[in-house]
């Protein structure tokens, strides 16, 4: 019969290890769970590392005081549990066809499906179990434990380092910057938009997506985020992956790509299974893969600026891919889209694709892609249109050309460089306000998306507030919205996709690399705001970044200094955060 105990969690300070801590009656229990990362040395030189991972999660369970009797359960599924699962095993290895391998420190009994033990622990002997999807012949996990936790925990402690950002919310912008490099897919660089799927935007809804892949506008919003911290070798695995990603869908690019370069993510629903809290449909994979949205080439292209202002240098090939987006873009600026929110309605004109249009046309143009007076005529003709059709009567951005109603995204406007007529900025804030708010949060729009069932307000969308509130020298009115914000966070400091803001109850997948980036975002333009004013929120999103750590690195050292992990940097690792694995 359980036991009453009281609970309490908490990530291992500065890094991604979580600790569980159970009070009993009996005595106190601390679960720690993580999945161990490291860096290893090229062969044949002591300059270059790359992130590794041996695709383990491990469990320690040790008393702390007392002794605490603990009963085990292990039973996987597979195929969205269709099918069966038949386990065999030792006793201290778990095996079934098409899961890792279950390694325990003391024996499991295997009966009917499910693996259990008994067991009561006591001070000074950990018990670990080790889930391992890869092993090495003649090795047991079990016996790496206490190296891959000392390794992991040295990693995280060491890449948090390299975190330029020391302004008053230095907690919750080290746990968003933690949770998006958790995001973050060792193998192929992709970046992930979150861990789960089908979590609801409304409870008991039919809005229930798989974010588990790499949309190119979340990636190279992550990259800003990073980068203003000071991070930079993200950017360079995230290249690779995505020129890989490309090269399979020439001659234009998807909007999202698997995190093993997979091009294709049919979405299917599961009608056998049903979500969280009675929410249905389930779905694995996602039929926006397939829709026209504009503005990814415009974040593709400002990416690229900001990677080259960072240090980085694109290759031939490379700058060959940005060339044929421009061209894309020159060719397609006033085709309707579906946007950003991936609405499933009638295509629009959306005001948000043509301000990417613009960034796309700006942005080849400062890269040097072909004739720049060329790519600056194109910017030009854009901005006057979205003046002239994407600007209601009232002053304020529009969500589509000649439609009513406001959409947030239009907040993003200033943080582009965009150039607004006078007033119009402050005119949409007003509007987004009016239409949108709802105490500190904002939803996405109010119009119809072609989708049945409502939806929660987006954080993202707040976080874009405080930014177009600095833009506009409201700084004071930033400041309290984003500690407002932040305090939303749960009780590990992490946030979801969306928030029901009657409650504060989280909605959508969790955690999302949106919100957090969002957040890191807005916090590092606070601290730009107030050491140099309205003027140091203004450009392009490279030019923020060069700011935030242009005085603290010189220009010439940003790339080497920022790259923490991944196969491009300089950063000699100490002993204790490399990770030999074989």
């Amino acid at each position: 019969m359980p036991i009453a105990a009281t609970v309490e969690r908490q990530y291992r300070r500065h890094t991604n290890i979580l600790e569980t801590r159970f009070a009993t009656p009996g005595g106190s229990l601390t679960v720690t769970d993580l999945m161990p990362v490291g860096r290893h040395v090229e062969a044949g030189t002591h300059d270059y590392v790359r992130l590794i991972a041996p695709f383990w999660l491990i469990r320690r369970l040790e008393v702390t005081g007392g002794s605490v009797e603990v009963e085990i359960f292990y039973k996987p599924s597979a195929g969205l549990a269709r099918l069966a699962v038949a386990l065999e095993g030792d006793g201290r290895a778990i095996r079934a066809e098409g899961c890792p391998t279950l390694f325990s420190a003391v024996p499991l009994t295997i009966a009917a499906g499910t693996a259990t033990a008994r067991v009561v622990l006591e001070p000074g002997r950990p018990y670990d179990l080790v889930l391992a999807a890869r092993t090495v012949a003649g090795q047991s996990p079990l016996d790496r434990v206490a190296d891959m936790l000392a390794t992991t925990e040295a990693f995280w402690r060491e890449w948090l380092a390299y975190n330029r950002y020391q302004g008053p919310h230095r907690d919750v912008v080290r746990r968003s910057a933690l949770a998006l490099k958790l995001l973050t897919y060792a193998p192929s660089g992709a970046l992930v938009a979150a861990a789960t799927t089908s979590l609801p935007e409304e409870i008991g809804g039919t809005r229930n997506w798989d974010y588990r892949f790499s949309w190119l506008r979340d990636s190279c919003f992550i990259l800003y985020a990073l980068a203003g911290l000071g991070y930079g070798g993200e950017a360079r695995r995230f290249v690779d992956y995505l020129t890989t990603c490309i090269r399979r869908t020439l001659p234009r690019a998807r909007i999202m790509y698997g995190i093993e370069h997979e091009t294709a993510l049919p979405e299917t629903e599961h009608a056998g299974l049903e979500g969280y809290a009675g929410s249905r449909p389930v779905r694995t994979g996602n039929g926006a893969y397939l829709q026209r949205q504009i503005d990814i080439y415009g974040q593709v292209l400002d990416l690229a600026l900001l990677y080259e202002r960072l240090g980085g240098r694109l290759d031939r090939q490379e700058r060959r891919l940005l060339e044929a987006f421009a061209a894309l873009v020159e060719e397609e600026w006033q085709v309707p889209d579906q946007g950003l929110w991936e609405m499933r309605g009638e295509p629009l004109d959306h005001v948000h694709g043509k301000l990417m249009c613009w960034a796309a046309a700006d942005r080849a143009a400062r890269l040097g892609l072909g004739d720049a007076g060329h790519w600056q005529s194109l910017a030009a003709r854009i901005a006057e249109l979205v003046r002239a059709r994407g600007v209601a009567e009232a002053g304020h951005l529009l969500q589509a050309f000649d439609r009513p109603g406001t959409d947030a995204a239009t907040l993003l406007a200033p943080m582009l460089g965009f150039p607004l007529p006078d007033g119009t900025l402050e005119a949409t804030i007003d509007a987004v306000n009016r239409e949108l708010r709802h105490g500190p949060y904002l939803h996405r729009y109010r119009a119809d998306d072609g989708l049945d069932g409502g939806e929660g307000a987006f954080l993202i969308c707040s976080f874009w507030l405080v930014d177009a509130l600095l833009a506009a020298d409201q700084g004071a009115a930033a400041e309290a919205l984003f500690g407002e914000l932040a305090g939303c966070a749960n009780d590990l400091g992490l946030f979801a996709e969306e928030i029901d803001p009657e409650n504060g109850a989280f909605l959508g997948n969790f955690p999302q690399a949106f919100t957090h980036l969002a957040l890191v975002g807005s916090a590092v333009n606070l601290e730009l705001y107030k050491a140099e004013g309205r003027a140091a929120i203004s450009g392009s999103y490279a030019d923020r970044a060069g700011r935030a750590v242009g005085s603290v690195y010189g220009w010439r050292g940003i790339w080497s200094a920022m790259c923490a992990c991944g196969r491009v940097g300089r950063l000699t690792p100490s002993k204790r955060s490399v990770l030999l694995w074989p």
